[in-house]
């Protein structure tokens, strides 16, 4: 068993207190209507107040991928980095890696092949991705099912 040590930064979700965030639910527990914004999403992965500059380049990064309809190609990637004068190192080791890891993108490779040299690629094509969606919402229904079945058996008492 490993001493722990907390949970690494690399795997976990940032969550403030719930009554710190926008309203989303009234005094009986009810989910209101409300919807978080992109920028409100993209702080529960990378926290403002610890990773300022990964959230502000994740937060980039989606609007790039919404603007183009939810898929970049290689080329496409490579000048928004430069173009938003984005680190290499930091984009590819750590924006791209955990937002891949919580579900908010999908990292597909296209084998390439330069038929006039011998020079083979692999071209990264990121897509928008649902998961980080069904993820949370399968964890939420869980709980809710949870506290659901237990009103449910002490209001049959």
């Amino acid at each position: 068993m490993i001493a722990s040590r907390g949970i690494p930064s690399k795997e976990a979700l940032w969550l403030p207190p719930y009554n710190k965030v926008k309203k989303f639910q009234d005094e009986n527990e009810r989910v209101t209507r409300n919807l978080f914004t992109l920028e409100e999403v993209i702080a529960f992965v990378f926290p403002p107040p610890y990773q300022k500059r990964y959230y502000e380049i994740g937060v980039k990064f989606i609007k790039e991928l919404i603007k183009n309809k939810g898929k970049l190609t290689s080329n496409e990637i490579v000048s928004f980095i430069n173009s938003n004068k984005i680190s290499k190192a930091t984009f590819y080791n750590r924006v791209l890696p955990r937002m891949r890891r919580v579900g908010l993108i999908k990292i597909e490779r296209e084998i390439t092949q330069n038929l006039n040299a011998t020079k083979k690629g692999r071209k990264l094509k990121i897509k928008i991705s649902r998961t980080f969606g069904n993820y949370l919402l399968k964890i939420a229904d869980s709980w809710l099912a949870i506290v659901d079945e237990i009103n449910a058996s002490s209001f049959l008492k």
